[in-house]
């Protein structure tokens, strides 16, 4: 039996700001939901690491990128829209 894959995200935030709050809420609560034990959060903030920001070539925020497993996607936005979220990650319907 294979194990299950686990998953690595980075999540681009503004700071303080409303709508990072929010993402970084919806991704804890996506994550404990459907991948508990088998994942792991990398958050960056933008102001604190603007050069990093630029290398990385994010534009927006809040913005998650899954690292693994491959390949990598990006979503930008709040992650409100649970089912479009996993669907967009491949986890919908038992996927992962």
């Amino acid at each position: 039996m294979s194990q299950a894959p686990r998953f690595k995200f980075r999540l681009y935030v503004a700071g303080d700001a409303l709508n990072s709050a929010q993402a970084r809420a919806n991704l804890a609560a996506l994550c404990r939901a459907h991948l508990a034990g088998r994942h792991e959060i990398e958050v960056v903030d933008v102001f604190n690491e603007p050069k990093r920001a630029l290398a990385d070539a994010i534009f927006m925020t809040p913005m998650l990128v899954k690292l693994a497993p491959l390949p990598v996607q990006t979503i930008v936005g709040t992650l409100s829209q649970t089912q479009a979220v996993l669907q967009a990650l491949g986890l919908e319907s038992g996927a992962a």
